[in-house]
């Protein structure tokens, strides 16, 4: 099966007026950065690819809670947040509505029983009657004759009597679908190709459960048919079942829609991404310090790419340039340095220095860095944190990093820092503390709002004390910020103000002493 197959059909046929697409999560956990690369393509193939060749494009968001036994509570709430987070919307849903609602698969039980009847009817699909200690029996004994394991069809060929008396005498029932025992199921694929399979090959799998409820087969095609999807965009670990699916659309009489199974992301390692190897749920990402755009601009790539060298995107570009037809099978890996590079590319070139400060407000906030306040240009330390921003733009790589790096701007007190870093290379602890008494003589005269005259000042300061500017320098640097590494000297000193700076300067004169080496 090669990437892209010679005969692919187009993305969207010639005479298709609308294109829906949708993304259909189950409320069972975090959403998965996987997932938001899916809604990420179904949002830039509806309402740019689409819409590029004039068709009509929607996006739909539908929520398959009928696993009753993983719902997780809560978790709707945050997908639909961390979607918005991302700047992914939905044109129909559970909370904005739309003409082909309920938008919930708990909503919509009675259109599955009723699809599961016709099949029945028509002979598409049976009863099964089977225990669970009947088919793990059954799945057991294949194990250990070396087969695949797979239900037996015990109750494929029961007759309506029997099914009847069954029924009658209340035995619990799933409902299987009867699939063909000889030739082959084709599923189309728009990335893949034709993807061929035995039917001998093939399960009857289970489409409505004990509890009334559906699977997934049976109600991502009802739901698929009854919302008028026009492509189904999902990841790959649903080809082995799509055979099922085409069967189902077949059998109820429906037309297909076009499938694109989009490709894997895979840890570094190989294998699945998970928590281990740096995080997988949005959730983690947006807390941990990353901007939504620099996400998705980074997602983009991992599948698609518009000529193999631009990596840098906004989504006005995505919706310009992208096409379901530029996107590969193959998988991705997850490449975590890459993604911080991006990030810290966006940080530094295409947010302003009042979009950066906004965005570190909340970790400042969280991290007691500033006070508690509005995390918007009202609060009052905004100012400042707007001033800290302009000074960090270029080292911040991610937004969690924000309160450690400003801190020296925005807090009056210094954390603790060893007395060795005042000292400067080729010097002693003595030089270092003659450095800062001379500064200290002289900073409470010199205006550290006008860089230029405080540069000057303290270059001519060194010359008094035979020293090189950098060995004045550095101390000064060291008892200001309590770190080796800042922003231009003369900027921070005026950005941490008079007063701190000459408090902090007495505390590292204080500090040198009390090492004993002076």
């Amino acid at each position: 099966m090669t990437d892209i197959a010679a005969d692919r059909p187009r993305a969207i046929p010639a005479d298709m007026q609308e294109v829906r697409v949708r993304f259909a999560p189950s409320p069972t956990g975090s959403l998965h950065i996987g997932g938001a690369k899916l809604v990420m393509y179904d949002v830039l193939f509806a309402h740019g690819q689409a819409r590029r060749e004039g068709k009509r494009g929607t996006f739909v968001l539908r929520i398959e809670d009928t696993d009753q036994k993983r719902f997780v509570e809560g978790t709707v709430e945050n997908l639909m947040s961390e979607l918005r987070w991302l700047g992914l919307e939905w044109d129909e849903g559970p909370d904005v509505g739309g003409p082909c609602g309920p938008y919930v698969q708990s909503e919509r039980t009675h259109h599955y029983k009723e699809a599961a009847e016709q099949l029945i009817a028509s002979g598409h699909a049976y009863r099964c009657f089977c225990s669970p200690e009947r088919l793990k029996a059954v799945r057991e004994d294949l194990q250990k004759r070396g087969l695949p394991p797979g239900y037996d069809r015990h109750c494929r060929n029961l007759s309506p009597d029997q099914v009847q008396a069954k029924l009658d005498a209340g035995e619990s029932h799933v409902v299987r679908f009867r699939m063909p025992r000889e030739g082959e199921t084709i599923v189309p694929d728009l990335l893949r190709g034709d993807i061929t399979y035995e039917n001998e090959k093939l399960e009857d799998l289970v489409i409505l459960k004990s509890d009334g409820f559906p699977t997934y087969h049976l109600a991502v095609v009802v739901d698929d048919h009854e919302m008028q999807i026009t492509h189904v965009t999902r990841g790959p670990e649903w080809i082995p079942t799509a055979p099922l699916h085409v069967r189902l659309y077949d059998a109820l009489g429906w037309e297909m829609p076009i499938f694109a199974h989009m490709p894997l992301i895979l840890a570094p390692t190989g294998g699945k991404l998970s928590k281990r190897h740096g995080g997988a749920s949005l959730t983690e990402f947006r807390e941990g310090g990353y901007l939504p755009e620099a996400l998705l601009n980074y997602l983009a790539l991992l599948g698609w790419s518009l000529d193999g060298e631009t990596e840098i995107f906004t989504m006005d570009t995505l919706l310009e340039h992208f096409t379901l037809e530029r996107v590969s099978s193959s998988p991705a890996t997850f490449d975590r340095d890459k993604l911080d590079w991006m990030n810290q590319y966006w940080i530094n070139h295409l947010l302003t220095v009042d979009d950066l400060a906004t965005r570190c407000l909340p970790f400042l906030i969280d991290a007691g860095t500033i006070e508690d306040g509005p995390a918007d240009a009202t609060h009052p330390r905004y100012d400042d944190v707007e001033t800290a921003s302009a000074l960090l733009k270029d080292r911040v790589r991610l937004l969690t990093e924000a309160p450690d790096l400003m801190s020296y701007f925005l807090q009056d007190t210094l954390p603790d820092y060893d007395a060795a870093l005042l000292i400067p290379k080729k010097a002693d602890a003595a030089t270092a503390l003659r450095a800062l008494e001379a500064v200290a003589s002289v900073v409470s005269d010199v205006d550290l709002a006008d860089e230029e005259a405080t540069e000057a000042r303290f270059r001519a300061l060194a010359d008094e004390l035979g020293l090189k500017a950098g060995q004045l320098f550095m101390p000064i640097r060291v008892a200001a910020t309590g770190r080796t590494q800042s922003p231009g000297l003369f900027e921070t000193l005026r950005a941490i103000g008079q007063d701190r700076v000459e408090s902090r300067v007495a505390q590292a004169i204080d500090k040198l002493k009390a090492t004993n080496q002076v």
